[in-house]
């Protein structure tokens, strides 16, 4: 889901995060030239990026201020509809690392806000581009290694 501005789905992404609630979004595949997708490009959204296993940013990502973290995207194997294993490319296949990692920091954390929870990951980052927060990497590759303890059995 990328497209133009939306004042509707714009309140929806700002309403979920005021309810703590991390809305993760895929900044589009219209290459780094292109304008800003949008729901990504909200301020209030997680914008996530596509990388490839030797940490290059996927050709036709979008790049800009709004891009948060990067996670695999490129070259993925997925499951088809038909059972087959196909590989797939795009920022949306980035998305579900950002927002399970999140989900995890949430449940381990239920009253942290959005904002430290984006905090806490950008710190755990692994920087990939300019140092600090980047237009083509975010704060860098999301790191996964140690989320999963922080639920207590």
């Amino acid at each position: 889901l990328t497209g133009q501005s939306n004042e509707v789905i714009e309140r929806a992404v700002m309403k979920a995060k005021d309810k703590g609630i991390p809305v993760v979004a895929a900044v589009g595949n219209s290459g780094a030239r292109a304008k800003p997708l949008y729901p990504a490009a909200y301020e209030s959204a997680v914008a996530v990026t596509a990388v490839s296993s030797s940490l290059k940013v996927y050709r036709r990502a979008g790049q800009g201020g709004h891009v948060d973290f990067a996670a695999p995207g490129v070259g993925l194997e997925v499951q088809s509809p038909r059972g087959k294993i196909e590989l797939k490319t795009g920022t949306s296949f980035a998305v579900p690392y950002v927002t399970s990692a999140l989900a995890v920091m949430r449940q381990a954390r239920p009253q942290t806000t959005v904002d430290q929870l984006v905090s806490e990951l950008a710190r755990s980052a692994r920087d990939l581009g300019d140092p600090g927060k980047d237009d083509t990497f975010g704060w860098g590759l999301v790191q996964l290694a140690g989320i999963c303890r922080l639920i207590q059995p």
